[in-house]
């Protein structure tokens, strides 16, 4: 039984999974959803539901977040009835989020002129990496703080990795999505040509998987698109968020991006298709429909 007090508050696909984790650890949890009902695979394994997200964090001595965007993680912190007047100094933030990695360091500054300590670790993995806590942790922040709070995140990672002070987590992350998201469109591209030239997807697929092309978006996300299946695992809607946060920082810092720009366009594409909430990988789907081989993919709302 792990003596740590731990708050977590966002109980979607990837903070459900991760508060699940920390609960079979034997770790005293309370957590905190906008939506109660997501909470309940969590209370059945001994999570205590709180009312607030300042009622979670207010004895816990590490709150992790895990919210869809920069803006909810600042209101969380210190918007009305933000967990920062709460937290007792000497606590620790965890935020599993991917947010701006400017921001971050903000929102790090704050919590630290109050005494307490934030570790910015969004995480890599997918639904299945959260549900079997196999993820990987980017971590900035803190040395010495993430080493108070490794029992924590080796209860949801197999790899977590100090990657520097604030913000340098995020910034780890908006790398992570840049090339994911372009191995997916270079998937998404050959499954495209292999249709129009009448062969079969699959048998390519299988091939690719024996050489360099190899990749976990061959081996898993490619497979969705040639079944044609897009249930949400990881949105659109968030996956073009993400490409918009790598984007900004690289326009910021004057790096060249054509590939990374191109995709968060095509991102956008798919979400004016109506498709924001089915899984990211349904922008293979669009390139199918902008090469001409179908009319229009079919996927959930």
């Amino acid at each position: 039984m792990e003596s740590l007090k731990i708050a977590f508050i966002g109980l979607g696909v990837m903070g459900g999974g991760m508060a699940a984790n920390l609960a079979r650890k034997g770790f005293a949890l309370t957590v905190f959803s906008r939506t109660p009902a997501k909470a309940a695979p969590v209370i059945a394994l001994g999570a205590t539901l709180a009312g607030s997200a300042a009622a979670a964090a207010r004895e816990a001595d590490v709150v992790f977040l895990c919210l869809p965007a920069t803006e909810d993680v600042a209101a969380v912190l210190f918007g009305d009835g933000g967990i920062a007047a709460v937290m007792a100094p000497g606590s620790v933030v965890v935020d599993t989020s991917t947010i701006d990695p400017v921001a971050t360091r903000e929102f790090a500054a704050r919590l630290s002129a109050g005494g307490i300590a934030m570790l910015d670790c969004p995480v890599s993995g997918g639904q299945k990496g959260a549900a079997d806590g196999t993820l990987s942790c980017m971590v900035g922040g803190p040395a010495d703080v993430l080493e108070r709070v490794r029992p924590c995140l080796d209860a949801i990672a197999t790899t977590v990795v100090h990657i520097g002070d604030a913000g340098a987590g995020q910034v780890a992350k908006a790398c992570n999505q840049v090339c994911v998201a372009a191995n997916m469109l270079g998937a998404a591209e050959a499954v495209a040509l292999a249709l129009r030239m009448g062969v079969d997807p699959k048998r390519v697929r299988e091939a690719l998987l024996g050489g360099a092309a190899r990749s976990t978006v061959l081996e898993r996300h490619t497979l969705r698109l040639i079944e044609r299946d897009f249930t949400p695992g990881f949105r659109a809607r968030l996956m073009e968020k993400d490409l918009r946060i790598a984007v900004e920082a690289m326009t910021r810092t004057g790096v060249y991006a054509p590939v990374s720009a191109g995709i968060h366009q095509l991102l956008n594409a798919l979400l004016q298709t109506g498709r924001a909430d089915a899984d990211w990988g349904a922008v293979g789907a669009l390139i199918q429909e902008l090469s001409g081989v179908v009319e229009r993919a079919v996927a959930p709302p």
